[in-house]
């Protein structure tokens, strides 16, 4: 008897120690970099196989590494692990090839729960180590967010990282939305005559108006104006209106178009006095297209199509030139190299500009308006010739060159301030901004000095719009596009927007936008349609610039059908002058409420996801759907009693009349413009 139990006992032992060998013998490991890395999202670059991102060896502070993979923050990658891995390790850090500065923090989390969090992680600190156990996980997410958005040199690499699983291979996974998208939703403009224009305009007396009447309309139109101040003539087949007003003074008008298919009329004023940009300026800049490639005959090319396409109908009216049409000391250029200025100071166009009069008078020829561009410092953002020392000869210059607009960019201007104070950041705004003032001539002066200084509690002082942060094309986005963070950063300072100040979050990229290294020829912008859709909401709400900058020969129809819907941009240019703001971000989505004038109200319904404070928020955790999400806003959340009827801006149709709240569905990162009206 005992020999048998004996027997039995070492059967189950050895059964036990096959079973544990088996199950051993099961385990597979598997390299990060082995993973399909098309699948991984890198907001810049692609993620490299056992090299940093910038081609190079592995290495973080002192260590380098054969295996792993290199990215640009923001990145993230979801594995699905079919619930058989068992662990996770790495290390983690900042490549030695990011920026000095640059601050990261890397996450890894399964099935929605953060299992490690790195914390800041800076360029030269030893990597951070990583064992996790996997058991029962079923997805796993691997993120590297960035701490510092001013910088884009963001390096990291996952060193040594390496899956254990049994059975299945782990996969990496799409982790996108098969979002659906809108395509054009304005409704053509009617053939009868419909005045798209705000209803005040500002002037100084005695300086020269140029304004085109913003009508749509079967062409050939008849214009007429009835009280039209004096000094002031209106030219009957093309509605522009040119002159001078003598006396400061409100002067109430009517505008009238007709054609065959009727007869408009709308109520315009004039005030003549102190303040320009009674409502935000709208038109187009050449930055975001043409760089340091713009010239003379594609600003004629683009005041051309501006009237061409139907965005002058709409009220666009600024055809501006950006950095880059001075000459720049050191240039290998033969088109930018001679001096800077002549013997009496006055700043010179480069071989691509020769004409600035010239150029001024073409577009003013088409009723729009000409901008240019300079800095307060020494060199341009790009190196150009800058103001410095010569302000008051800068102003009057632009001023009799003709030009109407001035984007003064801080740039090199901070090696000459002395410190950040307030009084160091606003004193060459105001002092070009009084310069300008003195040349006769309106010119709406933008400050271009990236938020610094809290630059909206003051900015007015100086000029009539103030950019609040870094300038948009290098917003990374963090897999929201980056206009979103943009403007959740813009939203901020709502309070402090009114007629003849604006807060700027910067231009309009949709279309056909540029890069800087494929000499400006561009490429189709990377936005979804229900993207292009909520940034246009967003800067109507936001009542800001509303100034284009992308290919202007390349406008598509879906392009100008987001660019040119006069209910939508009747939202920026309301009189009232209030800029909207966020009533509610969170896990439901965004809403943002605009007062309007005559007691209205519009507000945006937002599908993106909150604040990106739950890490768990950068995934797609499950695939399936389109990801359209119900939104509801309260009639509390509006601040309205009783019923209400509710406009989508976007179709132009009236939705209804609610009582208590409205909901509706919003397309993923898509968006639902309404009107409120009681």
């Amino acid at each position: 008897m005992v020999p048998l139990i004996k027997r039995m006992i070492l059967c189950a032992v050895l059964f036990s120690a096959l079973k544990s060998y088996s199950q051993s013998a099961a385990e597979k490991s598997m390299w990060l970099s082995d993973l399909d890395l098309s699948k991984m999202t890198c907001v810049m670059g692609t993620p490299k196989i056992n090299q940093s991102i910038k081609g190079n060896v592995l290495s973080i502070g002192t260590e380098k590494f054969e295996h792993g993979v290199g990215t640009h923050a923001y990145s993230r990658m979801l594995i699905d692990l079919h619930g058989k891995a068992k662990t996770f390790s790495a290390k983690v850090g900042l490549d030695n090839g990011a920026y000095i500065y640059a601050s990261i923090s890397f996450y890894v989390l399964g099935d929605k729960k953060v299992l490690f969090e790195s914390g800041p992680v800076r360029k030269g600190e030893k990597p951070r180590s990583i064992t996790l156990d996997l058991t029962g996980i079923n997805k796993l997410g691997l993120l590297v967010t960035v701490n510092r958005e001013d910088i884009s040199e963001n390096y990291a690499d996952w060193a040594d990282a390496k899956i254990i699983y049994t059975n299945e291979k782990p996969v990496a996974l799409d982790n996108n939305v098969n979002a659906k998208q809108f395509g054009i939703l304005t409704p053509p403009a009617p053939l009868k005559p419909r005045i798209n224009i705000p209803e005040v305009f500002g002037v100084r007396p005695g300086s020269p108006v140029v304004y085109r009447m913003p009508v749509t309309g079967k062409r050939p139109i008849n214009f007429r104006v009835e009280k039209l101040p004096q000094g002031l003539q209106v030219d009957k087949a093309s509605g522009i209106i040119t002159g001078k007003i003598a006396t400061a003074g409100k002067y109430r008008m009517t505008l009238i178009a007709k054609n065959k298919y009727g007869e408009t009329r709308k109520s315009f004023t004039i005030i003549a006095g102190d303040q320009l940009a009674l409502t935000p300026p709208m038109g187009w800049n050449s930055w975001y297209i043409y760089y340091s490639h713009v010239s003379d005959s594609v600003m004629r090319l683009s005041a051309d199509q501006m009237v061409r396409s139907g965005m002058a109908d709409y009220g666009y009216q600024y055809v501006n030139i950006d950095d880059c049409w001075m000459n720049k000391d050191g240039s290998k250029n033969e088109e930018e190299r001679g001096p800077l200025r002549n013997a009496e100071g006055m700043i010179l166009g480069n071989k691509r500009f020769p004409d600035m009069t010239g150029l001024t008078n073409y577009i003013h020829s088409k009723g729009l308006k000409a901008g240019t561009y300079s800095s307060p410092g020494p060199k341009t953002c790009a190196g150009y010739a800058g103001s410095y020392q010569h302000e008051n000869t800068d102003a009057q210059t632009f001023a009799n060159w003709g030009f109407d607009f001035l984007k003064y960019d801080w740039c090199s201007y901070g090696s000459i301030a002395k410190n950040n104070s307030e009084q160091e950041l606003k004193a060459p705004f105001i002092l070009m901004g009084e310069a300008l003032k003195k040349t006769g001539r309106d010119i709406v002066f933008n400050l271009c000095q990236y938020g610094m200084g809290d630059v909206w509690t003051w900015g007015s002082e100086a000029g009539h719009s103030w950019r609040t942060g870094p300038d948009l094309g290098t917003a990374t986005g963090s897999f929201i596009p980056g206009f979103y963070n943009t403007a959740l950063n813009n939203s901020q300072h709502w309070q402090y927007a009114r007629p003849g100040g604006w807060n700027d979050p910067d231009y309009i990229t949709i279309g056909w936008v540029g890069s800087s290294n494929p000499n400006g020829q561009g490429r189709k912008t990377s936005f979804t349609p229900n993207e292009q859709y909520a940034y246009m909401s967003l800067w109507s709400l936001m009542a800001s610039p509303l100034f284009y900058s992308g290919d202007m020969s390349k406008l598509d129809a879906f392009t100008v059908n987001v660019l040119c819907n006069h209910e939508v941009i009747s939202v920026d240019q309301d009189v009232l002058g209030r800029q909207g703001k966020i009533i509610r971000n969170d896990s439901t989505g965004m809403v943002m409420l605009k007062e309007l004038s005559r007691n209205g109200k519009a507000v945006g319904l937002f599908n993106f996801p909150g604040n990106k404070k739950n890490p768990a928020d950068y995934f797609v955790w499950d695939s399936k759907g389109d990801g359209t999400k119900k939104i509801r806003v309260t009639a509390s959340e509006l601040g309205v009693s009783g019923k209400f009827r509710v406009r989508n801006l976007w179709t132009q149709k009236d939705l209804g009349v609610f009582e208590n709240y409205f909901e509706t569905d919003v397309p993923y990162h898509g968006v639902m413009l309404l009107k409120i009206i009681q």
